[in-house]
């Protein structure tokens, strides 16, 4: 989706991209202006614009891009007329006609023009001077049409070879100048009382919460400096509400479009200085948004403070005389078709119904054991959502939610309402939510004052709640069955994706980056490597990667969470209590109260500060036990003051369960295959042996994932004084298996050549020991020599060749040609009767051995065979023995695309000529 303002821009031109007019239709008595005009007319003072893909759920989401655009622009009589326009011609694009919608708005001095377009444009086109008929209001489609011809000042259709557009244009309506509130006269000694000169400090906010502006009245009041605060975040400087260290109530109000209320700003004498603050949330021309607050001494507040709401009118009637739905009157038509929105708006609505200044929601369990906090209006934040309450028994039990309740004053009743501790509210009066005698939540109404309320306004509250109670249960059941619908969407996801991977870092990753943010603003697990280990710090992951580290530092602080196996998820209150002990401390240095020096505002405390906030909310551990032992622990941790929804937790733990598995699973695997390694690398011969006079290589790869030895094998060993022994082997088959054979062969080889039999005797021998292995043994192809270096520097080879792929001589003039015979293999044949050849490698003259994983090598049904190896170290000659080597196995991986399926060995040997070779 992308948004934009364009100051001064002029609205695209409608005709296509051919040239030719649009078909176009304007319905008489909508208006006569044609498009054409107002765009030479109609001065575009900004647009935005949006796409939505064909699903149902885009039908919402273009709601709420209009309402946000329209209400972003200061236009919020007029944006239930076009969020309800906007719905149906949306509706009729992605869900009757299936395409996708383009959403553009239009900002004028005229009024705001909307235009949807699909790409669906072969339906009927209405013909100029033709009946309109547009069926029944009743049916499905056509509503569309119905609706702009009745809201709008002025419609239409555009018509190209590939859109459809639909516009209307709604017009602003008439704002006469005049009084908004007024209140009587008074006498003098009954005004509020306020310094000889008043002092509005001006602050603007950007974005990111640091101060940009900062007026002479604020450091005035503040004794800051422009210089020293401009660019410093104002949680530094505020108390929330009147606590050194702790700014994250004042963070989430600069985050509301408007709010109003007391806190503290600390001075440049190190003292609070308790203010009332009016906020309001704007954005420049760029699109960009800040908050500009204006803020007197607390005991000057009627400079800014709201007048008081004058209460709802009792009557149900319109002005037609016909009775109005009670729920539409309560909470305005249309209704938001969300939870959340559906609760927000009832608990706007109740406040001002009874002129409080806060209200709340909470809506009950399942079991009615417990309330949780699910919309607040007025209190210094949204720190209680989510929150639980007993309702019964128990600490901070709610005592008032079944029958409707009025406190004259809570600080003689402490902890009737516990959402209110510690908000300065003094008077409340709640009332259940109940369908079929069910409790199904609590709407309650607090102010300021005492005794503001009495039965009278409990009645009249019971009645709205009364009136909505099944509204809002309906929407609670319909997010409670999406909610579930998509917890097992996301654990199907979260099974394939740890079922995908047995390295154990790789699944701590995708453990945290599942539940980052989907369930929680920031993620630490721990792992226990036995049950004598103490629990180790493994992963860390918060949503913003800046705040990752802060956190890492705060909780190697801390000790570990205790490894229970009791399943579940418990409350870990460790990291919240430390991070606010932290910020506490930064904030007393920074005033100076701690004995040291005092700063004026101190950059240091603010990663102090955000360290504080990102985990001082609700944080809850899950064991991740597997196989009945405890392996870990998963922390999920909210910001200050934040809780969790059980229906979160309970997810958390479905996929703890999950999480736990693949963690123990990846754990065994890396320890078996760590065991397979090492195993496997005592096959292998150790370092290659330097011989005088003799250049030798060996490149080795093993088939399957995890193998460093296969059935194929080498070897190149001393005998005795001057004599060294080669071998290069391929055992039937590969993997283990065929390994064990490879240890038996290498190792028997060494001992029977060093005991001073000659090649073909320790081949006989070999052989009788393969067959000894009985159902185990395996054939074994091998090449066996014994080379001594000569003193005219050439190299006399001594080599039996049993079953395996002959050895190639490359001479110095480039020819290629057999160094062996071939003889039977070995583990077949009882009685075997080998002989040896001698071979002299001249100076420049390379022997290459290789297992048949190379010969073989297929692309296909092309095969590399002996006749292309011969080709490739034909181009090999004046090369050293690495370089030969090296340049086989690049053409036997070229050869074919696929992966390797056999093993393969190379063996490459050379004596050096008498010059420098090239």
């Amino acid at each position: 989706m992308t948004t934009g303002l364009i100051p001064g821009e002029q609205p695209p031109d409608p005709r296509p991209a051919d040239g030719l007019p649009p078909q176009r239709r304007e319905p008489a008595g909508q208006g006569t202006m044609s498009v054409e005009n107002r765009s030479r007319s109609s001065v575009i003072t900004a647009r935005a614009a949006a796409s939505f893909e064909p699903l149902g759920r885009s039908v919402a989401s273009a709601r709420s891009f209009v309402r946000d655009t329209l209400q972003g622009w200061g236009f919020g009589d007029i944006v239930d007329d076009a969020v309800v326009l906007t719905s149906e011609l949306v509706t009729n694009a992605v869900v009757h006609a299936g395409t996708s919608a383009d959403v553009l708005c239009l900002r004028s001095e005229e009024g705001v023009r909307i235009e949807v377009a699909d790409r669906y444009p072969e339906r009927e086109i209405p013909l100029q001077g033709s009946p309109v008929d547009m069926g029944s209001p009743d049916r499905e489609g056509g509503r569309g049409l119905q609706l702009c011809a009745a809201l709008a000042g002025h419609w239409g259709v555009d018509y190209t070879p590939t859109h459809k557009t639909v516009w209307f244009q709604l017009a602003l309506p008439e704002r006469p100048v005049g009084t908004r509130s007024a209140g009587p006269s008074l006498p003098t000694p009954l005004l509020p009382l306020a310094d000889a000169r008043v002092r509005v400090a001006v602050v603007q906010v950007d974005r990111a919460g640091s101060i940009s502006a900062w007026n002479e009245d604020a450091e005035e009041l503040f004794g800051y400096s422009a210089e020293q605060v401009t660019g410093k975040p104002l949680t530094d400087l505020a108390a929330w509400p009147h606590t050194p260290g702790t700014g994250t109530g004042i963070a989430d109000a600069l985050r509301l479009s408007r709010w109003e209320g007391s806190y503290g700003i600390r001075g440049a004498h190190g003292r609070v200085i308790p203010v009332y603050a009016s906020h309001l949330r704007v954005r420049d021309t760029e699109g960009e948004p800040s908050t500009v607050c204006l803020l007197v001494r607390d005991h000057e507040r009627a400079v800014l403070q709201t007048p008081s709401r004058v209460p709802a009118s009792d009557s149900s009637g319109g002005s037609d005389g016909q009775s109005a739905d009670p729920f539409e009157v309560f909470i305005g038509s249309p209704a938001p078709d969300d939870l959340d929105g559906l609760l927000q708006r009832t608990v706007e609505r109740a406040r001002d119904m009874l002129d409080g200044d806060s209200a709340f929601l909470l809506l009950a369990t399942d079991d009615e054991t417990e309330l949780e906090v699910r919309a607040s209006t007025g209190l210094p934040s949204a720190r209680q959502r989510f929150a639980r309450v007993p309702v019964e028994a128990g600490p901070g039990r709610y005592g008032s939610a079944r029958m409707p309740a009025v406190h004259d004053d809570l600080t003689a009743v402490s902890g009737a309402v516990p959402l209110l501790n510690g908000t300065g509210m003094r008077s409340v009066v709640t009332v259940p939510l109940k369908v079929e005698g069910r409790l199904t939540g609590s709407l309650g109404v607090a102010a300021e004052a005492p005794g503001r309320y009495s039965n009278e306004e409990a009645l009249r509250l019971q009645f709205a709640a009364d009136r909505i109670a099944l509204a809002v249960e309906s929407a609670r059941l319909g997010e409670l069955e999406r909610l579930r619908r998509g917890s097992l969407s996301f654990l199907v996801e979260a099974s394939d994706l740890l079922a995908g991977t047995l390295d154990r870092d790789q699944t701590l990753a995708l453990m945290a980056q599942m539940t980052v943010p989907t369930l929680a603003t920031w993620c630490a697990v721990y792992t226990i490597a036995d049950q004598a280990s103490e629990p180790d710090l493994s992963y860390v992951l918060h949503e913003d990667e800046e705040l990752i580290d802060g956190i890492k530092s705060l909780l190697s602080k801390i000790d570990p969470p205790d490894p229970v196996p009791t399943p579940g998820a418990r409350v870990w209150s460790a990291p919240a209590e430390v991070a606010h002990q932290a910020a506490l401390r930064s904030s007393m240095r920074s005033l100076g109260l701690s004995g040291g020096p005092t700063r004026q505002v101190t950059p240091g405390i603010g990663p102090t500060l955000a360290t504080a906030a990102a985990v001082g909310g609700e944080t809850v551990v899950l064991p991740l036990v597997a196989r009945n032992r405890v392996i870990g622990m998963l922390t999920l941790g909210k910001p200050t003051d934040e809780h969790f929804r059980q229906e979160i937790l309970e997810l958390a733990e479905d996929l703890s369960r999950r999480a736990a598995l693949a963690l123990d699973n990846a754990r065994l695997y890396s320890e078996r295959t760590a065991i397979s390694q090492s195993l496997q690398r005592s096959l292998l011969p150790p370092e290659l042996p330097t011989v005088d006079g003799v250049e030798v290589e060996v490149i080795y790869r093993a088939a399957g994932e995890g193998n460093e030895v296969g059935g194929d094998f080498y070897d190149l060993f001393p005998i005795s004084d001057g004599a060294y022994g080669f071998a290069i082997g391929d055992v039937c088959g590969t993997g283990p298996n065929a390994a064990a054979v490879t240890g038996l062969a290498r190792h028997a080889l060494r001992l029977l050549a060093r005991e001073g039999l000659s090649g073909p005797a320790v081949l006989e021998r070999l052989n009788s020991a393969i067959l000894d292995e009985g159902a185990r043994s395996r054939f074994l192809t091998l090449l066996y020599g014994e080379m001594r270096p000569r003193a005219d520097g050439s190299a006399e080879l001594k080599v039996v060749c049993a079953g395996h792929p002959l050895p190639l001589r490359l001479r110095q003039d480039g020819t290629v040609e057999p160094a062996a015979e071939p003889q039977p293999l070995l583990g077949v044949l009882e009685d075997l009767e080998l002989y040896e050849q001698t071979v002299v490698l001249d100076p420049g003259d390379v022997l290459l051995c290789v297992t048949d994983g190379v010969t073989e090598r297929r692309e296909g049904p092309r095969m590399l065979g002996d006749d292309g190896l011969a080709e490739v170290l034909t181009t090999c000659t004046g090369l050293t023995a690495g370089a030969v080597a090296a340049r086989i196995m690049r053409a036997v991986e070229r050869f074919a695309s696929d992966a390797p399926s056999d093993d393969m060995a190379i063996l490459a040997m050379r004596v050096p000529g008498l010059q420098t070779d090239g």
